[in-house]
């Protein structure tokens, strides 16, 4: 019985003196790794893990390519306005008619355009978080907010496509699939890493369960449009 106590009071004082002595980066270290909400040394100095490199990547390649996609259907539209387009499957899900609304140019440019640059912008960011760098807090403000704008933007494109144009554009769907999970996860790692100032219980739930977010949220998209589009789908599949 004492050899066992005593075994165990040598392990603990141990243990202990293995933690005093720990650096204050092995400590965070260590401090990171039992609490995954926890910012590491890396992202408090302005880097990214490696996880959110990779989501601006894809989503920016998927969105470059979608938008480019859109840009080059609005050209052939214009040249023939009677050009049969890749992406008009039936009358529900195409994008020919949808690219001549005035809501395809709500800027005053095509949409199309602008997301052109926005997806290219979202790539560099991923290579250059990929490669290492450790940006300014600075930064990642406008990199929240620019995603943060995009949601926005997407959130009335939907409202449009919904109630208004009442059709899905194909490559739209694209744009919106990639943008969900680009909007949760830089937001989710801003505030992990505190250059985005949330309340703690919302900035942990962000952090920890920001794929069952984009997943509740896919599921609400493709619901709303199953119940809105109700009637069509019926005369599609009658």
């Amino acid at each position: 019985m004492s050899t066992g106590s005593s075994s165990s009071h040598v392990d603990g004082a141990r243990t202990s003196k293995d933690v005093d002595d720990l650096t204050d980066d092995e400590l965070e270290a260590e401090l990171a790794t039992l609490d995954r909400t926890r910012p590491s040394e890396h992202q408090r100095a302005g880097g990214a893990p490696r996880e959110l490199g990779w989501i601006l990547v894809i989503g920016g390649l998927l969105g470059l390519w979608a938008a480019v996609e859109l840009v080059l259907s609005e050209i052939k539209v214009a040249g023939d306005p009677n050009a049969a387009l890749a992406c008009d499957f039936n009358p529900l899900i195409g994008c020919g008619s949808f690219i001549t609304t005035w809501q395809a140019h709500a800027l005053g440019i095509p949409n199309a355009v602008v997301g052109t640059v926005a997806f290219a912008a979202c790539l560099t960011v991923g290579v250059v978080l990929l490669a290492g760098a450790r940006p300014a807090r600075w930064f990642w403000v406008a990199l929240t907010a620019g995603a943060t704008g995009a949601i926005a933007a997407i959130f009335w494109f939907q409202y449009q496509a919904f109630f208004s144009i009442r059709m899905l554009c194909p490559y739209c769907l694209v744009v919106w699939v990639v943008t969900i999970p680009i909007f949760v996860n830089v937001l989710a790692r801003s505030a992990q890493a505190g250059h985005v100032r949330l309340p703690e219980t919302l900035r942990r739930t962000l952090v920890q369960d920001r794929w069952v977010i984009v997943a509740v949220w896919y599921v609400l998209v493709v619901v709303a449009a199953a119940v809105i589009f109700w009637d069509q789908w019926l005369l599609l599949l009658g």
